[in-house]
């Protein structure tokens, strides 16, 4: 049998273009998912199969946060990662031949507000609030398993530039002409560009010395401001109208999803992996645009 890899939560943007990139590796990738995958969700011994065996294990699952916080929403965002992550850590306890590398993913958001300093995974501060609670239960599951044989890589990932996902919304906002700084401007907006969050996984695959938390974020993030001039930019607009806070929070009620995605300040920074050596293709936010635009 060849190589296998399975991404859990793999149909969706990220997963999608890591299955391409394993599979151009030689892997025979595998996709978990309550839909369109290979294996259910509900299907724990098929789960158990594929593992079995498996280099790495990916899981990406989780329902999207682009949503208005009521009590059902917020019970399937919190469910939707911490079950299935138990579900994984369980089927690995059963393997006879677990997976060499259990990459999990994680958020950024985990830490607190920050205008005044970046965050790391030395000295970052834990926030508060609904966003960071799930984080936090979401890392604790996967690291409530100790597996001797499978290393555990919790990947707290910033906002992820590519063909899809945030990207979408926030080049509709320029092509309307509604892409001026948001709020104030002055929140952080820490940002990776997928190719780089693949090279990471790779990264990580090679030492095998590494495990725990790290921070998934390019070394170069900027404002709010800053990232709406460089997205206009990168779409030949020259202006575009701002938005204040208030209209942001109308907006999003309207648009049922919470203003908090676009507020939080999110300043992150890759500590370890720039210790260790990671060297990112796309370390400024121009250069990623400028790939992403051709």
């Amino acid at each position: 049998m060849g190589k296998k890899a399975v991404i859990a939560g793999g149909t969706g943007f990220i997963g999608s273009y890591l299955k391409e990139k394993y599979e151009r590796l030689g892997y025979r990738v595998y996709i978990i998912s309550r839909q369109h995958g290979d294996i259910q969700w509900s299907d724990e011994q098929g789960i158990r199969r594929v593992l079995d065996g498996a280099k790495l294990l990916i899981n990406l699952a989780g329902k999207s946060v682009n949503c208005r916080y009521t009590e059902a929403n917020k019970r399937e965002i919190f469910n939707s990662r911490t079950v299935t992550t138990e579900i994984l850590g369980r089927a690995i306890e059963h393997c006879s031949q677990p997976p060499e590398l259990w990459i999990n993913a994680s958020t950024a958001t985990i830490y607190r507000h920050a205008e005044d300093r970046p965050m790391t995974e030395t000295d970052g501060e834990i926030g508060h609030g609904f966003s960071v609670e799930v984080a936090k239960a979401w890392e604790r599951s996967l690291f409530s398993f100790e597996l001797p044989n499978t290393r555990q890589v919790a990947l707290r990932i910033a906002i992820v530039l590519g063909d899809g996902g945030v990207m979408e919304p926030y080049r509709n906002l320029v092509k309307y002409r509604l892409s001026g700084k948001q709020g104030n401007g002055r929140q952080m907006f820490s940002w990776i560009h997928i190719e780089d969050l693949y090279r990471i996984m790779r990264f990580m695959q090679h030492r095998d010395e590494l495990e725990g938390v790290f921070n998934a974020a390019a070394p170069a993030p900027v404002t709010n401001k800053e990232w709406m001039k460089a997205l206009r930019g990168s779409m030949n607009r020259r202006a575009g109208l701002p938005a204040a806070k208030w209209m942001l929070q109308t907006g999003a009620l309207l648009l049922r999803t919470e203003p908090e995605l676009i507020l939080k300040s999110r300043w992150v920074l890759p500590e370890r992996l720039q210790k260790e050596g990671f060297q990112f293709r796309y370390p400024l936010l121009g250069s990623a645009l400028a790939d992403l635009n051709n």
